[in-house]
Formats: C-alpha cells, structure tokens, sequence
C-alpha cells in the first residue's frame, strides 16, 4: 500500500477544478506514488518479535569503542563475542510481560524480541584487553588495537598545486 493510497480523493479527479489546482493534486500524486510502507506497517513473520538496536561506533589511535542502546534489557540476556580480533558480535534477547488489572478489565500485554549485530572492526584488536560495561541500558565495548596496527597509521601530507 502506498501512502497516497490513504490520502483522501475527494475531488482530486473533478474537471471543475482550476487548473492550478489540478496541477497540484497531480504534483502531491506524483511525488508520494513512489514512497511503499515500510514493514513497520506489514506483519511478517521476519520483523515480528526482532528489533535493531542502535549501535555507534568510534575510532581513536589507540582503541575502539562502540555503544549499543539496549533499552529495558539486563546484562545477563546480552552476549558480546569477538571474532578472530576483527569482528564482533551483540546477541541479545528481551522478554517482557506488563499486566493492568482492574475491577472490570484485565490486561497483559507480552513484548519479546531478540537481535544479532555483527560489526566489522576497521582494525586488529587485542582481545585479552577488550572491556564491556552496561550501564542503564547502554552497552559499552572498548577495544585496544593491536600494537602493529596503531603504528601502521601514517599521516600523508597534501600538497597544492
């Protein structure tokens, strides 16, 4: 379904209108027939249950550090594994159940959701060093690069003609 699809077309098609008008119905017609709902709007089996945490990335000389926002999640459901010192991995899985009771209704409502983030490291880390935190819902990673690869970063001068 598209989103001019849900707006409405009263008169959009009337010969009466001005031309001007005309004109800019056509314009609004053309410009939203190309934007699709997104698979927030659609219920597959694929996006049901899952989430993206969001997740930044930082370079220094010396080290990586990345963060991941994992809202209403506990340490202990989280896991990080660092793969041949050139990638990492995030898995995490969040249930959650809130429950209202009142004298003429009843209400539960169930949230579970898992995710899997691989990051490419854009260099070679000690993983002997590598330190994780979490703290009020951000995952913290720090990652020492490897000594071979903090020197191997040469600054080249830019000259001008």
């Amino acid at each position: 379904m598209s989103i001019i699809e849900l707006a409405p077309k009263w008169k959009r098609e009337d010969k009466n209108l001005p031309v001007l008008n005309r004109e800019i119905n056509r314009l609004f017609d053309d410009f939203l027939s190309g934007f699709e709902l997104a698979p927030v709007w659609s219920f597959d089996e694929k996006t049901l249950g899952s989430f993206r945490p969001r997740v930044n990335l930082s370079e220094t000389d010396k080290e990586i550090k990345i963060a991941a926002e994992l809202p209403g999640m506990d340490e202990k459901n989280v896991t990080v594994e660092l793969d041949d010192d050139s990638t990492i991995s995030i898995h995490g899985e969040r249930k959650e159940e809130h429950e209202e009771k009142n004298k003429r209704w009843h209400r539960v409502e169930h949230t579970y959701g898992s995710f899997h983030r691989t990051i490419s490291l854009p260099a070679k880390v000690d993983g002997s060093q590598t330190k994780a935190v979490f703290k009020n819902g951000i995952l913290s990673v720090t990652l020492p690069k490897q000594k071979e690869d903090q020197d191997k970063k040469k600054s080249i001068k830019i000259e001008t003609e």
